[in-house]
């Protein structure tokens, strides 16, 4: 055993209650895990203020000074402790909310201070709420000038367990284990990349002496995190692609040729026709297939999933398909019925309405062979659902499901089946390339001929009444219209309330019996929102005000009108998947995009994306630039399957796409990794194996 795998309880001033706090808090358990936490950022602590130089506009700023005094203000939770700091130049107040007693027991009056934090100005007067403060020497050699800054939490906090005491621990920390630290990459990439070594890297990040030498170290963690991810994905798709599978499908037969010539609905596009020659190569190559269908909503990627089943079922294998919602499973089951009446092709539905006598029929139609193609939800997960010979699963709006739940349909099979997952939700290319790397990716770019693209406009609340006009407009000529209220977990009572407030607003707006109106939220009983969508897809409402339940799965033809009410609150990504609700049939759609009038820069640049492109690809980029791969939708749900430490998937594009590029080409020259050249990669790639990370599932 290293010393690095040393456990942190047992590093000076930690101790079991604190080591626990980090193991909860922070993922670190041990010496290793303490040196591969990095500052979130780097403060320069060279440049000092005068009192007088403060500026409104200034970030975080220091001044050396004394406190002269110190006085209670406010009652209640308004009470605050201010104490007066001045220099030779003016005065200025520092504020704490709290840990008032420990404050005036620490900083004694008149005695010399540097206090660092961001100015406020108000009333004429300058403030510091909660400043940093360490006390002035002449030796300031224990202040690095540029001072890293480490994520804490509450908890830890509470335990004196600082950005401050993160970084004094390093430094032990490096002092005694840093020597013990092994080089994890090749010395040829090293040379050629021109990368500083682990070592230097590790204490330059954490104690670095100028901005030059914290860039290179930045550099060489970030491409070595980046390079890793891209070097397994690569290794996994090299393994996947030279291992055989019998599940071979080169024939296109009597189905395919039928439903082509008789039941198709319109003309593929050439986009479609591309990405079903793409699938027919992949399932007739001997290996298993493995590809993500991207296509922004309603590009027609539902009937090329249903032609890619065509070809499966021609070559004698069962096919299933699992959808995230019971809406949109029986949505897919009813357009399958509807798209392939004639064809001797057994479709059955299973979800968790799915009555007992029903459910027994299909298992036993799967496990006997008679049962062609199955559509459900979750339920195709649960064990007893056993196939004859499953060929080719299809997981539609895949982000919905966690690694894990897909995994076990991979399962059904002794051979595991063939692959396809979609999404309407587009990913970036970055996002892509990392989170789906070991998959082939097909795109649908292009729209069913006679779309026309949906016209969005951004108002505030305070202009209402032209949103009113327009929804009456089209209300008269025959369409039907959304109003999605949002829905935040955090805050679901509020929004809940907003949402039924909303609705008898609109019933004023819009009184019965010239209109009809139905809600539909999440708190409702699945019957109950069931029977208000279906009065809604048969025409039967004028309005359906709901919560973002109707984002995927809803397909209405005849709705021309999205209002997103306080549409701030939406992600690009989110925005873009509601618009696509509407824009389904031949008439001129709109997507309203209603906010309050009193917006930040951020949400105003998110309205000016949304009214300015209907591309779901351009959109998705720009949601990654502005709000960080974490909270791109998709991520969060089933979880990344590995942590970035340092890098960011919107910063550092470039060192991701050449990451990928050295990975691919290493790996193909070498695909096992058995050159003595390659032998810290293979080390490389069968460590971040036993953590857990298994990356064969991340599709």
């Amino acid at each position: 055993m290293s010393s690095l795998d040393t456990p942190v309880k047992y590093l000076p001033g930690i101790g079991p209650k604190r080591a626990e706090i980090l193991a909860a808090d922070l993922n670190i358990v041990t010496v290793e895990d303490l040196l591969l936490y990095f500052p979130y950022k780097h403060v320069d602590k060279t440049r000092f203020y005068k009192i007088n130089e403060l500026a409104p506009d200034l970030p975080y700023i220091q001044i050396i000074g004394k406190i002269v005094g110190y006085q209670m203000v406010g009652e209640g939770i308004k009470k605050r402790l201010v104490a007066t700091f001045i220099d030779d130049t003016g005065a200025i107040e520092l504020v704490w909310f709290q840990g008032h007693k420990w404050v005036q027991q620490t900083y004694t009056i008149n005695t010399l201070y540097i206090v660092y934090g961001k100015p406020n100005f108000f009333n004429g007067k300058y403030s510091i709420p909660h400043p940093e403060i360490d006390p002035f020497t002449d030796d300031q050699s224990f202040r690095p000038a540029l001072q890293p800054y480490y994520n804490t939490t509450e908890r830890m906090k509470k335990y004196f367990m600082t950005s401050r005491w993160i970084h004094k621990l390093m430094g032990h920390c490096l002092e005694k284990y840093l020597k013990e630290v092994e080089e994890t990459l090749p010395t040829y990439l090293i040379k050629s990349l021109n990368l500083v070594s682990l070592r230097d890297a590790l204490q330059s990040i954490h104690y670095p002496q100028s901005i030059a030498e914290l860039k290179k170290a930045e550099y060489r963690l970030k491409f070595e995190e980046l390079f890793t991810i891209q070097l397994n994905l690569a290794y996994q798709k090299s393994i996947r692609k030279k291992m055989p599978s019998s599940l071979i499908c080169r024939q296109v037969g009597d189905l395919f040729h039928s439903f082509y010539q008789h039941n198709l609905p319109f003309e593929l596009t050439n986009a479609q026709k591309r990405v079903i020659k793409e699938i027919r190569k992949d399932l007739g190559s001997g290996h298993q297939m493995n590809r993500l269908l991207q296509g922004d909503v309603g590009s027609g990627k539902t009937l090329v999933a249903l032609m890619t089943m065509l070809i499966a079922l021609d070559n004698g294998f069962q096919t299933c398909l699992m959808a995230p919602t019971e809406i949109l499973a029986n949505q897919h089951y009813e357009s399958f019925v509807r798209l392939l009446q004639n064809l001797p092709i057994n479709i059955q539905l299973l979800t968790g309405s799915t009555k007992k006598s029903a459910r027994r029929q299909i298992m036993e139609g799967l496990s006997e062979g008679t049962t062609h193609i199955l559509i459900g939800t979750h339920a195709l997960i649960e064990d007893n659902v056993q196939f004859k010979n499953l060929g080719l699963v299809i997981i539609d709006e895949q982000h919905r499901f966690g690694v894990a739940q897909r995994a076990k349909l991979w399962q059904k099979n002794t051979s595991p089946p063939h692959v396809l997952v979609m999404t309407a939700t587009p990913i970036p290319r970055t996002l892509a390339m990392t989170l789906y790397g070991d998959l082939d990716v097909s795109v649908i770019d292009e729209l069913p001929p006679g779309r026309k693209p949906i016209i969005t406009r951004h108002f505030t609340d305070l202009q209402r009444e032209k949103v009113i006009a327009l929804i009456k407009r089209e209300i008269e000529l025959g369409r039907q219209v959304y109003i999605v209220f949002p829905l935040i977990k955090e805050s679901e009572k509020l929004d809940l309330k907003a949402l039924e407030k909303g609705f008898h607003q609109l019933q004023k707006q819009f009184p019965p019996p010239q209109y009809s109106l139905c809600m539909v939220h999440g708190q409702m009983k699945a019957a109950e929102k069931d029977e208000a969508m279906k009065g809604f897809v048969e025409g039967k409402h004028h309005m359906l005000v709901s919560t973002t339940v109707i984002e995927v799965g809803v397909n209405v033809p005849n709705a021309s009108v999205m209002v997103i009410e306080n549409a701030e609150r939406f992600g690009l990504s989110q925005l873009h998947q509601l618009r696509g609700r509407v824009g389904r049939g031949a008439d001129q759609s709109y997507c309203i995009l209603l906010t309050s009038h009193k917006l930040s820069e951020d949400a105003r640049k998110r309205m000016h994306i949304m009214e300015t492109s209907n591309d779901g690809f351009v959109i998705a980029e720009a949601d990654l630039k502005l709000r960080g791969p974490g909270d791109i939708e998709g991520t969060q749900q089933s979880g990344m399957p590995f942590e970035l430490h340092i890098a960011n998937l919107a910063k550092d594009q470039q060192i991701l796409q050449m990451a990928k590029d050295i990975a691919m080409d290493i790996v193909e020259k070498d695909p096992l990794l058995n050159s003595p050249e390659n032998v810290k990669l293979k080390f490389l790639v069968s460590k971040t194996r036993k953590e857990n990370i298994n990356w064969s599932l991340i599709s």
